[in-house]
């Protein structure tokens, strides 16, 4: 099992969130989700690892249908406290959703997939339950602030100590093992001049993000494309029985009972 968020990780994670970076972060995530993604009112989304709900608060003021799921019992009472009723939530792994398949529009992994001990298998399973586009959001390993927090993992941190790190290239190779050549799109945010805590989006337009991928959080999105593919069967094919009474043809049979047949024998 990876990293199920205590009441202590919780606090941290939860701090950092509520800080002028995280805050900032946030802002700057859904901008570009809006851009990756486009989410379109009344669209179903799901948010695996929800934690406490503040990508799904955003998701509901876009006007989506949310729900979430997350492996904290804690993190969840969080979620339900803050959103109510408005948002179906379920604890569960990410790896296992409890979802049909098609069931959503959306699905979105925004830090989550750095503390699983499967990321490979949530992919999957996110793809089988969104029928439109997957959403992964991840510290990028590349960037100043990835290599800072992989050094506080190093040094015993409570929260970095077992999580995964992923760069646009390693998410990419993840992508096509689970979902085969889809199509994808990307983007970075990165830190402002002077590593300032306020945070900005590197441009405002794809192709700008694409030209930088050491942004301190990288998203990618793929577009679900579903194909079905039969395997070749091959079919033996036996030699044919006989007929009644040894006749091979109808025509046959009917010469052997006579021309208009026998009614109160086999009927043809």
């Amino acid at each position: 099992m990876g990293l199920v968020f205590n009441n202590e990780t919780a606090g941290i994670y939860e701090a950092w969130c509520q800080s002028s970076q995280g805050r900032a972060m946030d802002r700057s995530t859904e901008e570009l989700i809006m851009a990756l993604v486009e989410p379109k009112p009344g669209e179903r989304v799901l948010d695996i690892g929800c934690g406490t709900g503040n990508h799904l608060l955003a998701f509901s003021r876009l006007g989506l249908d949310i729900s979430g799921i997350d492996a904290s019992s804690y993190m969840i009472e969080r979620a339900r406290e803050r959103l109510g009723l408005r948002c179906d939530l379920k604890k569960g792994m990410a790896e296992d959703l409890p979802f049909d398949d098609n069931e959503f529009d959306l699905a979105v992994l925004i830090n989550t997939l750095e503390f699983l001990d499967d990321p490979l298998q949530a992919l999957r399973e996110a793809g089988r339950v969104a029928n439109r586009k997957v959403f992964i959001g991840v510290m990028n390993s590349l960037s100043c602030n990835g290599v800072l927090k992989r050094l506080q993992g190093y040094l015993g941190d409570s929260l970095f100590s077992r999580a995964k790190f992923f760069n646009l290239w390693k998410l990419k190779a993840l992508l096509q093992m689970a979902y085969g050549p889809v199509p994808v799109s990307w983007g970075c945010i990165m830190l402002s001049s002077f590593l300032a805590e306020e945070m900005m989006p590197f441009g405002n337009h794809l192709w700008n993000w694409k030209h930088y991928p050491f942004g301190s959080f990288l998203g990618i999105s793929a577009t679900m494309i579903y194909r079905i593919k039969t395997d070749n069967l091959w079919i033996r094919l036996k030699e044919a029985r006989p007929s009644l009474f040894g006749a091979k043809t109808l025509e046959d049979l009917k010469h052997s009972r006579g021309v208009d047949g026998d009614k109160r024998g086999v009927s043809l």
